[in-house]
């Protein structure tokens, strides 16, 4: 049995058979983590990986599924780490997944210079805007604005624990591309695998995902891209496999 708060849920990751606390009022994971997960490098029998802004936990419990190595998990809202932890301990994950109620920018001297082979990250997208225009549910707005943490403190704070050759991936809107690797190579760490993810064929890209190497040498690849939806406005192929895996054959039976 699992403690549920308010209007708190137990969801399906299907595709990883794993279940997750979520709620409409305070924080309900989006595709762009799922995608990060799937595109983040991962050493796969050990290593010490790091999820910042990690929310309700979903990062981590779908890398979980990738990795035999140490994952921990930081968050700064205490509700959300608090969904977090449960959901670690239902899935009897504690041995593998860590959990931090903490600031990120505080990591490096809590957790050590240089101890993680993998940083992982889904940011707040967006500039702090005046108060009167920000979401006045304080969850969403510290989850979506640069309130607590700037673009260059993620990736300040990722080089600075990940190990030299270590690997800092990031899941953000394409509009901030020319910001993420102008803040990346100022904080060593050089672009060197990009991917677009589009709502469907003939629009516009509206999710970046991009992974630099600390100290790494310049050689960009641009990965195919990433099609959400196909014309019947039903998910593509490539989303039903990651959202549900085998099981969406049975969802469709």
């Amino acid at each position: 049995m699992v403690k549920l708060i308010g209007d708190e849920r137990l969801d399906y990751l299907l595709a990883e058979d794993l279940r997750i606390i979520q709620s409409p009022t305070v924080f309900s994971f989006s595709l762009d983590a799922v995608l990060l997960s799937r595109f983040a490098y991962m050493p796969i029998k050990k290593g010490n990986i790091l999820d910042l802004c990690t929310g309700n936990g979903i990062i981590p419990l779908i890398l979980s599924t990738r990795t035999n190595g140490k994952i921990t998990g930081v968050e700064i809202q205490e509700r959300l780490y608090d969904m977090a932890m449960r959901s670690i301990a239902y899935n009897n994950l504690e041995q593998q997944i860590n959990m931090i109620h903490g600031d990120l920018k505080e990591m490096p001297k809590q957790l050590g210079y240089g101890k993680y082979d993998v940083v992982t990250c889904n940011p707040p997208y967006f500039a702090t805007p005046h108060k009167g225009n920000q979401n006045p549910n304080e969850y969403l707005a510290i989850a979506r604005h640069e309130i607590l943490c700037t673009l260059e403190d993620v990736i300040r704070v990722s080089s600075q624990l990940v190990k030299q050759g270590g690997k800092i991936a990031l899941v953000h809107r394409p509009g901030r591309l020319a910001d993420i690797i102008e803040q990346m190579r100022k904080h060593r760490v050089e672009p060197k695998r990009i991917q677009l993810v589009y709502p469907k064929q003939g629009k516009e890209a509206n999710t970046l995902l991009i992974e630099g190497i600390k100290d790494g040498h310049a050689d960009l690849k641009l990965l195919p891209p990433v099609f959400v939806y196909n014309h019947d406005n039903e998910y593509t192929k490539e989303i039903k496999t990651i959202l549900y895996g085998d099981k969406q054959e049975d969802m469709q039976a």
